[in-house]
C-alpha cells in the first residue's frame, strides 16, 4: 500500500511575496503539487518551483474552477499520489479561506494535514496603507466580517445592529459586489453617514489603489472609480489616520 502524502494548508499572505512567512516560502519550494487560489499574488506565484504540478482552483464571486467539495476530494486524492501537497490560500487559511472545511475533509480521510498561518489581508492591507485597525485614541475593537453574504436575507448570521453600534473598526472582506447592501445595512441600523471608509484594491502590490470617503458617499465614489475585487473595506475612525501615517 502506498504511503499517503501530507497536505499543508498554507497562507500566502496579502499579495506581496515578501510578506510570506519563512515556513510558507520553504514549503512552496519543496512542494510536489500546489493548489492555489485566485487571491494568491503574482509575485508569490513566481516562487513556484518549476518541477511542481500546479493546479488553479481559484474561486471568485460566481467564477469557480472547482466547487469546494471538488477541492476537498482533490486534496484527498492527491495525497495518494504525492508526498508534499501545498494548498495555498490568499491571506490566512482560517480567515474566510474555508481552510477549516478542507482540514476536516482531510482528517476524516485519514490524511495528515498541517496548517501554516499566513499574514491576513484584513490587518496587513490596511496597515501598509497607513490605517492601523486599532488605535488607543480611536478604536479598541476590531471586527472582521464577510461582505459576500446578503445582509438583507432573513437568516443572516451578521448582526448589523450590533456592528453599527460598535465604536471600533469594521473590516469587510469580499465585500465589493455587495458594497451598497452592506453600507445601507450599517446606515439603517444607525451608523453615522460621516463614518470614514476606505476601500483598498489589490493591497500590498504595485497595483494598489485606495478610494476614501464616508458611509454617505463611498458607494457612489466606488462606482465612479470602477472599484473591483480583490479589495478590503475598512469602516471606522482609524481610516482618518491615513492622512498622518501615509
Amino acid at each position: 500500500m502506498t504511503e499517503k502524502g501530507k497536505v499543508y494548508l498554507v497562507g500566502a499572505g496579502p499579495g506581496d511575496p515578501e510578506l510570506l512567512t519563512i515556513k510558507a516560502e520553504r514549503l512552496i519550494s519543496e512542494a510536489d503539487v500546489i493548489l492555489y487560489d485566485a487571491l494568491v499574488g503574482e509575485g508569490v506565484k513566481g516562487l513556484f518551483p518549476p518541477g511542481a504540478r500546479l493546479i488553479d482552483v481559484g474561486k471568485r464571486a460566481d467564477d469557480h474552477n472547482f466547487s469546494q467539495e471538488e477541492i476537498n476530494e482533490m486534496l484527498v486524492g492527491l495525497a495518494s499520489q504525492y508526498k508534499r501537497i501545498v494548498r495555498l490560500k490568499g491571506g490566512d487559511p482560517y480567515v474566510f479561506g474555508r481552510g477549516g472545511e478542507e482540514a476536516e475533509a482531510l482528517v476524516k480521510a485519514g490524511i495528515e494535514v498541517e496548517v501554516v498561518p499566513g499574514v491576513t489581508s484584513a490587518i496587513a492591507v490596511p496597515g501598509q496603507a497607513g490605517i492601523p485597525v486599532t488605535h488607543r485614541g480611536y478604536s479598541s475593537a476590531l471586527t472582521i466580517i464577510t461582505g459576500h453574504e446578503d445582509p438583507t436575507k432573513g437568516d443572516s448570521a451578521l448582526n448589523f445592529k450590533a456592528l453599527a453600534q460598535m465604536k471600533g473598526t469594521i473590516v469587510i472582506l469580499m465585500g465589493v459586489s455587495r458594497l451598497r447592501e452592506n453600507v445601507e445595512a450599517l446606515l439603517a441600523n444607525g451608523k453615522p453617514m460621516d463614518t470614514p471608509v476606505a476601500i483598498i484594491e489589490r493591497g500590498t502590490t504595485d497595483r494598489e489603489r485606495i478610494t476614501s470617503g464616508t458611509l454617505g458617499n463611498i458607494v457612489s465614489m466606488a462606482e465612479l472609480r470602477g472599484v473591483k475585487p480583490p479589495a478590503i473595506i475598512v469602516v471606522g475612525e482609524v481610516v482618518g489616520l491615513r492622512r498622518i501615517l501615509k
